[in-house]
């Protein structure tokens, strides 16, 4: 029998389409499978994927999605609440230093009120110097002074840069250097070009830096001799003892510092460690302070055996000059009776000059100067200023700095409070901080002064 036509005259069709099938299936499993799978490591497959519009982010629903999502630059990072109050805000400028946009002083809630309004104070000038241009800011009539030789150059710029760096550059005040012989071209080139304010070089008189007439030199001579013997710093130095004589009773009488009211005393070697973003000067004139410091430390007894009889009779023959409410009680256990070594360390200190140049000061130097304990014995100028200001002055005018941060030779003073450490860009460690150690007398000045300790202050004692 033969075939239908019909099945005949189809059959080379359903062929072709079962090879045309055939071939569309084979290419859709084949291109699926790369599509579901592709090789991303492919060099090829690199510029095709690049091109592909990416889906906006979606915000992932735990915490392993949160680490599994690509980063987007376009992305909104949202803050934690905690993590809002960041240390400190900067506003940027490339031609110009950093500066803080808004500084202050950290509100202890510990704070004494007297306390609490020396901060607010400092927060003002903190806030007015932190304006586009705080050189324009009123100023006092302050300067710098330090008393240095050619020898010690390397170690001083040092010390200026580091004070340029967190203090003068926003204010630019003049810098006085003295010494007991002729700056070298050196010296003077490298210092001017450190400070942003003006420079001044000037000799100490020989009269101010040599053994008064009244002085026995071979008396002098063999106390050096017996000191060295016993050991004690700097017990057999001249050049120590004139030192401590002319920052006792002639520094504030060179010429060059006529024509100010108030000095920072910077010596070689010295460090500050944390941003000071108002003027410590216009602080210390516009409360009404004369006498400022930062460390305060007990006194080598072997090197001043004499100096509180002296004193004593001193104020004896001088009743006239013991200010009311003074501070006594800080220098004296017993009203009086007996020193008890406590007194603040010179190598730092902003004071007012008038109060050197003042005459209950001027009598009482002259007083010292006249017994020869400078050179009989080993009379310090930190023992005298302190002795000074602790009789002499009402104890509201004596402040202490505990924002600065300083350091000189093995004791520093660190502000114990982390924040403000953070805020002031501080570099020293708390853990090293003098202030509440044993032979510091930081304890003493708090509750003489009638001041709340920080409340770290256990921490670090």
């Amino acid at each position: 029998m033969k075939p239908s036509i019909f099945y005949s005259s189809r059959q080379p069709y359903l062929k072709y389409l079962a090879i045309i099938l055939t071939t569309i299936t084979i290419y859709v499993l084949t291109h699926s499978s790369y599509l579901a799978d592709p090789n991303i490591n492919d060099v090829t497959t690199k510029p095709i994927l690049e091109t592909v519009p990416q889906p906006p982010p979606q915000s992932p629903s735990s915490p392993e999605q949160q680490q599994q999502q690509p980063a987007n630059q376009d992305q909104i990072v949202k803050v934690p609440e905690e993590l809002k109050n960041k240390p400190q805000d900067l506003v940027v400028d490339n031609n110009k230093d950093q500066k803080p946009a808004v500084s202050g002083v950290p509100k202890s809630s510990s704070s004494s009120p007297q306390q609490q309004e020396k901060q607010d104070t400092k927060k003002e000038l903190e806030n007015s110097s932190s304006s586009k241009d705080p050189v324009k800011s009123e100023k006092v009539k302050a300067t710098f002074v330090t008393l240095a030789r050619n020898s010690e150059l390397y170690d001083l710029i040092k010390s200026i840069r580091n004070v340029e760096d967190r203090f003068n550059r926003k204010f630019n005040y003049d810098w006085v250097f003295l010494n007991d012989d002729d700056f070298t071209q050196e010296f003077k080139d490298l210092t001017t070009a450190l400070v942003s304010g003006k420079t001044k070089y000037g000799k100490i008189p020989k009269e101010h830096w040599s053994y008064p007439d009244w002085i026995d030199l071979k008396r002098a001579e063999e106390t050096r001799k017996n000191m060295k013997l016993q050991k004690i710093i700097y017990g057999d130095s001249e050049s120590y003892r004139h030192m401590c004589r002319f920052e006792s009773g002639f520094f504030w009488r060179h010429p060059l510092l006529d024509d100010y009211d108030w000095y920072w005393r910077v010596e070689p070697s010295i460090d500050i460690h944390c941003d000071l973003n108002y003027d410590l000067f216009k602080y210390m004139e516009d409360n009404n302070k004369v006498y400022g410091f930062t460390i305060s430390i007990h006194e080598f007894r072997a090197t001043i055996p004499t100096l509180w009889d002296t004193t004593k009779k001193f104020i004896k023959e001088n009743p006239q000059y013991l200010a009311e409410n003074n501070f006594m009680d800080f220098i004296s256990d017993d009203k009086g009776e007996t020193y008890n070594l406590c007194h603040f360390w010179s190598n730092f200190e902003i004071a007012n000059l008038n109060f050197w140049r003042g005459e209950a000061y001027r009598k009482y130097f002259d007083y010292l100067d006249q017994t020869g304990g400078f050179f009989y014995e080993r009379w310090g100028d930190a023992p005298i200023h302190s002795i000074a200001a602790a009789l002499f002055l009402p104890k509201d005018k004596i402040h202490y700095f505990d924002d600065v941060g300083y350091k000189h030779s093995v004791y520093t003073q660190c502000p114990l409070n982390p924040q403000f450490r953070y805020e002031h860009k501080c570099h020293c460690n708390p853990d090293n901080d003098f202030t509440f150690r044993g032979y510091s007398c930081g304890k003493k000045y708090f509750e003489k002064m009638g001041l709340q300790k920080p409340k770290e202050w256990e921490k670090y004692q």
